[in-house]
């Protein structure tokens, strides 16, 4: 059976209603992302940022995974997919989709402020008290802007070892989630599912641009990828 990585985005769960701060010109639901997506940012005004994701949980859990997702579940039965999200919801695993890895973090788990590995899952709101069994505030399970990618490492050993690549949803400018495109074998296929793909087929060999939607996209791509079964 052969390997399908996907590099999935905010196009990928756009569709289910699930905002991005790069559809309103740098803020997000707002506000400026500094100031609630970095540590200089929460250091200055940790309610902030606590209620600012706060009310991102509350939305994610009223919203659905689209046929998007299910399409990618699909899709297993002839592929291992591995799928590399940049996205911090939670819908590739609603959708049923058996290996996630988070780029940047889940919404739905917090961790400790001082022992970075004590995580913990969380659907509740997080306030200023909440603490780990150690005695330090929990804080959103997020990479902030500024600090470091934990899973890239293990994010770039999967594209290497894939047969086909999946891109759909990323702008593939926010660094260093869209290095990861340059691991691949270059004899190896890529796809790239976005309504406006910021990377062409001169810039990839064998490249495949789908310009449409997450999930109109996906469906195109079940029957395109036929031929690699």
């Amino acid at each position: 059976m052969k390997t399908l990585v996907v590099l999935s985005g905010a196009g990928m769960s756009a569709e289910s209603g699930v905002k991005t701060f790069r559809d309103a010109g740098g803020l997000w639901e707002g506000h400026d992302v500094m100031k609630v997506a970095s540590p200089e940012g929460w250091q200055a005004n940790k309610e902030l940022v606590l209620d600012f994701y706060n009310q991102r949980r509350k939305q994610l859990l009223s919203v659905a995974p689209n046929a998007g997702h299910t399409g990618l579940v699909d899709l297993e039965q002839y592929f291992s997919i591995k799928i590399i999200t940049q996205n911090i919801d939670d819908l590739h695993e609603r959708a049923g989709s058996s290996d996630v890895l988070h780029l940047h973090g889940e919404l739905l788990k917090v961790r400790s402020t001082r022992y970075e590995k004590d995580i913990l899952n969380w659907k509740k709101d997080l306030v200023l008290g909440d603490m780990c069994e150690n005695g330090y505030q929990l804080r959103p399970h997020i990479v902030w802007f500024g600090e470091q990618v934990p899973m890239l490492p293990k994010a770039a050993e999967e594209v290497q070892k894939a047969d086909i690549l999946l891109v759909i949803g990323t702008s593939m400018q926010v660094y260093p989630a869209a290095s990861l495109i340059h691991y691949i074998e270059r004899r190896k296929p890529i796809f790239f599912i976005d309504p406006k793909p910021t990377i062409g087929e001169a810039d990839f060999p064998n490249l495949t641009i789908i310009p449409k939607s997450a999930t109109e996209g996906v469906t195109e791509l079940k029957e395109i990828l036929k031929q690699f079964r």
